[in-house]
């Protein structure tokens, strides 16, 4: 018991709600779950939106049904996607996922099915782009008190989405199986959690719990910091080529907050364990720092991130320096991600601008370099893309990214970017080294 305890794993509660009249709706999240509509039952008559009845249904006395969907289609179309290893290439993403809350006092059961379909993916489409109709998401729970004990299929996001996230950009979110405990302490909001990420397969419900991996651990957020340990195996890990069983602990830390117009947000992650007959020793720190002029026209917000993140600084030393990112979000630096979270120190400049009418527009910066010369380029799930080759040059590339999005309705935003992610002298020694292009378009109905 003690071992399931401390086994498991991840997800930063939201911080304590803010204080709010009863006719307010609560922020709309990916995870859709911690919405909580019940103030409705408390709100006055009168005119509402044309959503309210559907986000608060009394059934009987102490039990009620929230009801909601997303309806998205998001278009990409790439010029030489992997720097022109390979043919130029465009698809469409479409998914539907509605979803049902029943609360009945302290027992709640949470369904959400998907239906997601890839059309013109070559030479086909994969587990992130299609999985056609399965259940994404589907659980129970009881509170006791301050403890609540969750079990079933759940989508998680871990403070910042760095190591455990709910890969929402792609067609085909990630959701997990197993249990869950979150229990408030005081100020702290602690998760426990025991699980196994799903892999989707190709047919309809036919998405299953991975067999050989899994991820136990405990998070805590308190006020302004959150603290977490991750325990991560994998019986069938991949490293450049080598196969081998996998443990890796990770140990992390966040501080964030704001005051005033200004933001922060700084993590930092320690991992050590085993992989074959090599131990592992790997880590990164990132910061993020911002600040808004609300008042100024356009109300423009600058953002700066920083990321250094480990490689393998020597091949064959018996230690490997490579950074296992597990289960991040899809689209970890932009729209146009190609290379992920390992072996890189990149630098992402971004500001944000308001224009009126529901209009925002946005400009992103990212550059990006070698951690480890010995070590190579890896891709988001963690996969080695683009190996060292003997080149010596650090410098990978830099990317430019340009956003708008229109919130027409409270329920509808459409936006657009165009992004281009030009090769460095690396890509240049070790293979194709074509400029990226990508134009993406989205409409996103939710309620």
């Amino acid at each position: 018991m003690r071992r399931l305890i401390l086994a498991a794993a991840v997800i930063a509660a939201p911080a304590a709600a803010q204080t709010r009249e009863a006719w307010q709706p609560p922020t709309l999240t990916t995870t859709r779950y911690d919405e909580d509509w019940s103030n409705l039952a408390n709100a006055p008559g009168g005119e509402t939106r044309w959503t309210e009845p559907f986000k608060y249904i009394p059934l009987d006395a102490n039990v009620y049904l929230t009801t909601g969907i997303e309806i998205r289609a998001r278009s990409e179309s790439y010029r030489s996607p992997s720097w022109g290893a390979e043919r130029d290439d465009g698809y469409l993403w479409l998914r539907t996922m509605p979803y049902a809350d029943l609360h009945a006092g302290p027992m709640r059961a949470f369904v959400q099915p998907i239906a997601a379909y890839a059309i013109g993916v070559a030479p086909a489409a994969g587990p992130i782009d299609q999985t056609r109709i399965d259940m994404m998401q589907a659980f129970a729970d009881v509170r006791l008190g301050p403890v609540t004990l969750r079990a079933g299929r759940q989508m998680l996001s871990l403070g910042s989405e760095r190591l455990i996230g709910t890969r929402y950009g792609p067609n085909v979110p990630l959701a997990f199986d197993g249990f869950r405990a979150l229990a408030t302490i005081g100020p702290a909001r602690v998760s426990l959690i025991a699980v196994r990420p799903v892999t989707p397969g190709p047919a309809s419900f036919d998405d299953r719990r991975a067999k050989t991996r899994s991820l136990t651990g405990i998070y805590a957020a308190f006020p302004g910091i959150d603290l977490y340990h991750l325990d991560y195996r994998n019986h069938a890990a991949r490293y450049a080529g080598q196969i081998g069983r996998e443990r890796r602990h990770s140990l992390g830390a966040r501080l964030h907050g704001s005051r005033h117009d200004w933001r922060w947000n700084i993590e930092a992650v320690a991992q050590f364990g085993r992989f074959g007959g090599q131990h592992s020793r790997a880590w990164t720190i990132a910061v993020e720092g911002g600040k808004s002029w609300p008042a100024a026209p356009l109300a423009p917000e600058a953002t700066l991130r920083l990321n250094v993140v480990s490689g393998d600084r020597t091949a064959g030393d018996r230690t490997l320096g490579a950074f296992n990112a597990l289960f991040p979000k899809g689209k970890y630096f932009g729209e146009l991600s190609p290379i992920g979270p390992s072996n890189i120190v990149s630098a992402n400049p971004h500001v944000g601008l308001s224009l009126g009418n529901g209009l925002s527009a946005g400009f992103s910066a990212m550059v990006y370099w070698r951690y480890a010369a010995a070590d190579g380029v890896y891709a988001i799930p963690g996969n080695l893309i683009r190996p060292a080759g003997g080149s010596s040059a650090r410098f990978i590339g830099k990317e430019m990214e340009a956003t708008v999005a229109w919130q027409a309705t409270p329920e509808l935003e459409l936006s657009a970017s165009l992004s281009a992610f030009a090769a460095g002298r690396f890509l240049r020694d070790t293979g194709a080294a074509r400029t990226i292009g990508m134009l993406c378009l989205e409409s996103n109905f939710r309620f």
